[in-house]
């Protein structure tokens, strides 16, 4: 039997973890600092972890291996740490005392998914994460958010059984419970992808997502962004590269966010639509499976997780200034909050892919992948749907939400933690574009991809100065009215519970009958028993001893000849 083995290596996610559990105790400064300071810790953990097993131990007659690593590891553990960082500084000034334990919880189990060797592991963290992630979504203790977290564990606890039941099926079928690459061959695989692709937001699960992260506080969104999908990515990479089928997946969840981030109103719902049409990308990437695609769908969701946080940290800013989050009720917000602005200008560049941008420098390697593997219709779709990004992101959010036509309101700047977080944010979102050579250090394969050429950035300002002429040609038909869309979760939002109540209706009008049915034979059967063994009937008369010795006399004769016969 393996002796358990734990090398004198703090795990990183333990810290975050641990450390939420505390922060409820602490109150002023000392509280502020730990909710920097923990991430920090974490961080610094995360590169101290060496690469391969790092603990190991013995559970059910299986070797697990809670702590192991390796770049691909790295990568995500350290951006989520950040993450965390950034959240919390964001997150400074909430006062709810649930929200950031939470979120630093939901931050910690998926760095633990990131360092996990081993599926269970992996899936006692990813279960941990969607308690973490329900939690801060139901502290923004509203109505809706309460109803909105139910649906949402609703759609997590669904994954998540059919995540361990493909983990069962797959251990019991294999011996092992190494987390390595597999193939969609049998039930049990595609059990385990299926509740990969749930967290993911693929479809037909994907309105979970702008159904349930704009429900939550102005910086609650923003920690909601980073992780569930993100760790859905990373998984997909180390669990399903080059499956082919996560290329078409990926296409379809590229337009479908674009069609519904065009057609919305709510601000973050646009974001949140967002979100899905970039890890859209990021699983296209992984569906391609080369050493060119994967790097580029990791690197896209580091810079994402950056791009997708400061994206929402401004609309978070704009919600708490102004109590506003339709896109037809907000408009002139540059007047009084030039900093906002400009830092949600640079997140929309980024997430457009401008030059000079993170996304310049993460997302184009993926569509490099594409034209690199002769894949044409692939490259077309991938550089349509970059188009369609600018219009929704690019450009529709901060015009609607900072320059259209005038609101009249007059919000002040959010509180220095916010602006500061969001000044961070900005930085590396032109750092890393400025300077991409970092980020391609921490990437799991060799980069022998240049994206500053001619041809590159002369076709990417091209396409987006023809998405920009586009968008203010069709301006009168974008503006935006007091709609709503419908979506997937209308399914189970107003189908399902409406076939419950018929349901429920249909089996209580059938109890009552069955009741009914029951009286009539229970008085029945009453007055039947009243004739034969009433009062005045002959079972019930006095009886003399002999006849009851007669009687008992007959009943031992017959059993006796019963049991000799």
């Amino acid at each position: 039997m393996t002796e358990p083995t734990f090398q004198a290596v703090m795990h990183p996610a333990l810290v975050l973890i641990v450390g939420a559990l505390l922060l409820p105790l602490l109150r002023g400064n000392l509280r502020s600092a730990a909710i920097v300071g923990l991430p920090l810790v974490a961080l610094a953990l995360v590169w101290q972890v060496p690469d391969g097993p790092v603990w190991q131990a013995r559970f059910l007659d299986y070797t697990i291996t809670p702590l192991q690593g390796d770049k691909l590891s790295r990568l995500f553990a350290t951006i989520f740490a950040l993450m965390a960082a950034g959240g919390g500084l964001f997150a400074l000034g909430q006062k709810s005392r649930v929200e950031v334990p939470a979120a630093f919880v939901y931050a910690g189990s998926a760095m633990g998914v990131a360092l996990a060797g081993d599926l269970i592991t992996v899936f006692a963290f990813w279960e941990l994460m969607a308690v973490g992630s329900t939690l801060v979504l139901w502290s923004q203790g509203k109505d809706t958010s309460y109803r909105a977290a139910r649906r949402y564990v609703m759609i997590h606890l669904l994954g998540g059984v059919v995540l361990f039941a493909g983990v069962t099926g797959h251990i019991t079928q294999t011996g092992s419970v190494a987390f390595t690459r597999m193939a969609p061959e049998s039930i049990a695989q595609w059990l385990i992808l299926i509740g990969f692709l749930i967290n993911a937001g693929a479809p037909p699960l994907s309105a979970w997502l702008p159904d349930a992260y704009p429900e939550a506080s102005w910086s609650g969104t923003v920690f909601l962004s980073a992780f569930t999908t993100k760790t859905a990515v990373y998984v997909l990479i180390r669990g399903f590269p080059g499956t082919e089928l996560l290329i078409w997946v990926g296409l379809f969840m590229v337009f479908y966010g674009i069609v519904y981030a065009l057609l919305e109103n709510d601000m973050r719902r646009i974001l949140a639509y967002s979100i899905v049409n970039q890890v859209g990308f990021m699983i296209a990437g992984i569906g391609i499976g080369t050493e060119m695609a994967l790097n580029g769908a990791a690197a896209h969701a580091f810079t994402h997780i950056i791009y997708k946080a400061l994206l929402l940290m401004s609309a978070g800013s704009v919600l708490m200034m102004t109590g506003r989050r339709k896109c037809s009720e907000l408009g002139g917000l540059f007047h009084t909050m030039p900093l906002t602005t400009v830092c949600g200008t640079i997140g929309a560049l980024a997430i457009s892919s401008f030059p000079l941008t993170s996304g310049f420098v993460s997302k184009s390697m993926v569509s490099q992948a594409a034209a690199d593997g002769h894949l044409l219709t692939v490259w077309l779709l991938l550089t349509a749907a970059s188009a369609g990004v600018f219009l929704h992101a690019g450009i529709k959010f901060p015009w609607f939400v900072f320059f259209q036509k005038d609101s009249g309101l007059r919000p002040a700047e959010p509180p220095a933690s916010m602006r500061w977080a969001m000044i961070l944010f900005a930085f590396l979102c032109i750092a890393l574009g400025v300077w991409a050579e970092p980020l391609y250090t921490l990437l799991p394969y060799a980069v022998q991809y240049q994206p500053y050429t001619w041809a590159h950035v002369l076709t990417q300002v091209q396409l987006l100065l023809f998405s920009g002429l586009a968008f203010f040609v069709m301006l009168p038909f974008l503006k935006r009215t007091l709609t709503i869309t419908l979506d997937t979760d209308w399914v189970w939002r107003r189908v399902l519970p409406a076939a419950w109540r018929q349901l429920a209706g249909g089996f209580d009008v059938a109890r009552r009958g069955l009741l009914r049915q029951g009286g009539r034979a229970g008085a029945g059967l009453m007055a039947a028993v009243g004739r034969y063994a009433g009062a005045d009937t002959r079972l019930a008369r006095t009886w003399s001893t002999r006849a009851m010795a007669l009687s008992v006399l007959i009943l031992l004769l017959g059993y006796l000849v019963l049991y000799y016969t």
